[in-house]
């Protein structure tokens, strides 16, 4: 195999967390003929129907590697943004199990990938960031996505600590805004004061 195939699969692996597509591949001009070779031989792993990582490539925190793989299984495209605990895990804000891969798009999407959870819905562009390349709720999106998933408001509210803590909660009023239509839920007046229960265990 010429090494200026190596090359180019490491070049784009350099891009995606040492993660190549069949896409990706196809491209640049590569098969998967080629990419079946590089698997045999042990230049690549296959992760993921039509993902690979390039051998010694880090693998990533037992939490994201799942949704980094299942975000480039699906297209790996910036109209699927990760959501709810997964976007947690990204931001690195809470204690989450690992679950299914949550995401989020603006129009019905289906998939047979075991793991993975898209719901349908329509984010403004401030409520998203990239996270290390990922598109991806931002933190206070994130959170009231966790509050109206009707997550244990004990984990959201350690989510809230840890975000204050690393100073990535950047617009609180932000997320009051969005708790406003849920206060009611957890029998508080407004959002605001969501926001002040949620952050009731952050030191002072």
């Amino acid at each position: 195999m010429s090494g200026s195939t190596i090359a180019k699969l490491g070049a784009i692996a350099a891009e995606r967390w040492g993660m190549v597509t069949t896409a990706q591949a196809a491209n640049a001009g590569i098969s998967r003929k080629t990419l079946s070779s590089l698997t045999t031989s042990g230049a690549l792993e296959r992760l993921a129907q039509g993902v690979y990582r390039m051998v010694g490539a880090p693998a990533a925190m037992l939490e994201i590697d799942p949704i980094r793989i299942h975000w480039l299984a699906l297209g790996g495209t910036t109209s699927l943004i990760a959501a709810g605990r997964s976007a947690a895990a990204l931001h690195e804000v809470g204690d989450w199990l690992p679950g299914a891969s949550e995401f989020v798009a603006a129009t019905r999407r289906t998939t047979r990938i075991d793991g993975v959870r898209i719901r349908i819905r329509s984010l403004e562009v401030k409520d998203t960031v990239f996270v290390d390349g990922m598109p991806t709720m931002t933190v206070e999106r994130t959170i009231a996505d966790l509050v109206e998933s009707r997550e244990d408001l004990a984990h959201v509210s350690d989510a809230v600590a840890q975000a204050i803590q690393r100073g990535t909660l950047l617009r609180p009023d932000r997320l009051k805004e969005m708790l406003e239509p849920l206060a009611h839920r957890y029998r508080e007046p407004s959002g605001a004061a969501l926001v002040e229960r949620l952050s009731e265990a952050v030191p002072r």
